[in-house]
């Protein structure tokens, strides 16, 4: 029988091991999400991993909504990544990227003024994650032909991890965020095929899967999921 330590082909990945570490959100990027030499420190002190699941990415502004967290969006952010993956890749380690929209729990601050996205017009609990610390705003439903732009945005995100050298790419669908806000029935109140039904509600989750696997391959895709109790206020009633 394997044991812990020895390796492990998880779809193109080859792990030196099968111990995994989890996504940690630390909040030492950028102002502007870029990510900073303290971060290629960070994770070269944990390449002994046999894989690390990166922090939470944003892959555009609009789904990134808290302060100093990472993006995959722009050239800059991209280049600033290429030190920290090249510093896991020379300690042996593996990292894959995970893909981030925040959807109502970024608040408009992040946003120019502008109302974050959502499944529905609803409203995070509590305090928002912002630089002064302030209650969440009212989302506005993500309307049905905004989603072309938002499959864009997960696509050129992944594409932006495989060029600063990521090994894959995690789809985060948990934790209360954008497409959790769909696959739940507390927050998906549509009435379009993106509500309603479990098919419905797993709709955009399957958009956005087919589109990052078909951009980098769906060896190198993964989704994270949460099937737990309410978090940040999204449920399944």
């Amino acid at each position: 029988m394997p044991s812990l330590f020895d390796p492990i082909q998880l779809g193109a990945i080859q792990a030196p091991n099968r111990i995994l570490m989890a996504p940690l959100t630390r909040g030492r990027a950028s102002r502007t999400h870029v990510p900073t030499p303290i971060m290629a420190e960070y994770y070269r002190q944990r390449a002994s991993a046999g894989l690390i699941i990166s922090e939470a990415t944003g892959i555009s502004q609009e789904g990134t909504g808290w302060p100093f967290a990472p993006g995959l969006w722009a050239p800059e952010q991209v280049e600033a990544w290429k030190p920290v993956v090249a510093a896991v890749h020379e300690a042996g380690g593996r990292i894959v990227a995970q893909l981030w929209h925040m959807g109502r729990v970024v608040h408009p601050d992040f946003l120019g003024g502008q109302a974050p996205v959502s499944a529905s017009a609803t409203t995070a609990p509590d305090q928002a994650h912002t630089y002064e610390g302030k209650p969440y705003a009212e989302a506005r439903p993500l309307r049905e032909d905004e989603i072309p732009r938002l499959l864009a945005d997960y696509a050129k995100a992944a594409r932006n991890a495989i060029e600063a050298g990521f090994d894959g790419v995690q789809i985060h669908a948990a934790n209360g965020y954008l497409i959790d806000q769909f696959l739940r029935s507390g927050t998906n109140l549509r009435q379009d095929r993106y509500g309603g039904p479990v098919e419905n509600r797993i709709r955009l989750l399957s958009e956005v899967a087919r589109t990052v696997a078909d951009t980098v391959g769906a060896d190198r895709t993964g989704v994270r999921l949460s099937p737990n109790e309410p978090i940040q206020g999204v449920d399944d009633p």
